[in-house]
């Protein structure tokens, strides 16, 4: 699975700092830190950027590419701050993103045509979220038929089905990794599939439990064929989990060698994820 470093984001506050005065030192020591422990790519997360977000985006970029080779995911809404940024990326980038959404549709995706880059393509619409399956079936090839009309081929999408908090909507994390099964079968040639895995932990009230809830998405995402995640690489017990199944190849084999405290944990949160059991907040103990 192909993995995207989260960390560079504007909401941070150390980040958020650095940013605002143009301090490179934070951000490239956070690049370098991210790379070290396995990304694959770079998030590059500016947010809206409405003041100088052309500039914002170039210096950003142009800093962690002085000491970093990884691809960067350029994220921001502002679509001149992310041609500034894909003008100046050495390595093939990815869009993140666009969605249904007319406008988003209308002024990000002529931009991965444009620059021949993969794109992250949400599957949201100016009425909100997906409610179940078929609605993200309908707006996979939605997009997917745009995408086409730009010559943008189904290889460089990336479809992100909305990974919801767990707290929210229980039983959309089910409709979330059913999407995942059908995908590869749904649209030819295949897409790529990701999605923002730390969404499914918002809310929880310990850093200690959303790291367990994110390592069990993990699982079932996994076990649904995702392409990639964007993730907190920085979590060495996230990245245990990840390296271990990746090492036995399978969800299954992994937990028959992981130590059993760990293995508990685990098959009770894909339990949760699965909707076989209601989510609490112990539901650990349970």
């Amino acid at each position: 699975m192909v993995l995207i470093g989260e960390s560079i984001n504007i909401i941070s506050r150390k980040i958020g700092e650095a940013i605002r005065n143009r301090n490179k030192k934070p951000i490239q020591e956070l690049a370098l830190q991210q790379e070290e422990k396995g990304a694959d790519y770079l998030d590059v997360n500016i947010g809206p950027a409405r003041k100088d977000g052309p500039e914002l985006m170039e210096w950003i970029v142009e800093a962690i590419q002085e000491v970093c080779k990884l691809p960067l995911s350029l994220d921001t809404t502002n679509p001149e701050a992310m041609r500034a940024g894909l003008s100046v990326c050495k390595e093939s980038p990815l869009v993140n993103s666009t969605s249904c959404q007319e406008e988003r549709l209308s002024k990000v995706l002529p931009l991965a045509a444009e620059f021949d880059c993969d794109i992250i393509c949400l599957l949201l619409t100016d009425q909100g979220l997906p409610r179940d399956v078929e609605e993200r079936v309908s707006l996979a090839l939605q997009i997917t038929e745009r995408a086409n009309s730009l010559d943008i081929p189904n290889e460089r999408l990336w479809i992100d089905p909305l990974m919801f908090a767990v707290i929210v909507d229980q039983k959309q994390v089910v409709s979330f990794t059913e999407f995942l099964e059908l995908l590869p079968s749904l649209i030819l040639p295949p897409t790529k599939s990701t999605c923002g895995l730390s969404n499914v932990s918002q809310g929880i009230p310990d850093e200690e439990l959303r790291s367990i809830m994110n390592r069990g998405a993990y699982c079932i995402c996994y076990q649904a064929g995702i392409s990639s995640a964007i993730v907190n690489v920085l979590d060495d017990s996230f990245m245990e989990v990840v390296c271990g199944i990746e090492k036995q190849g399978s969800v299954d084999k992994y937990l028959e060698v992981v130590d059993s405290d760990k293995k508990v944990k685990l098959e009770k949160t894909i339990r949760v994820l699965r909707n076989e059991v209601l989510y609490c907040h112990s539901w650990l103990e349970i």
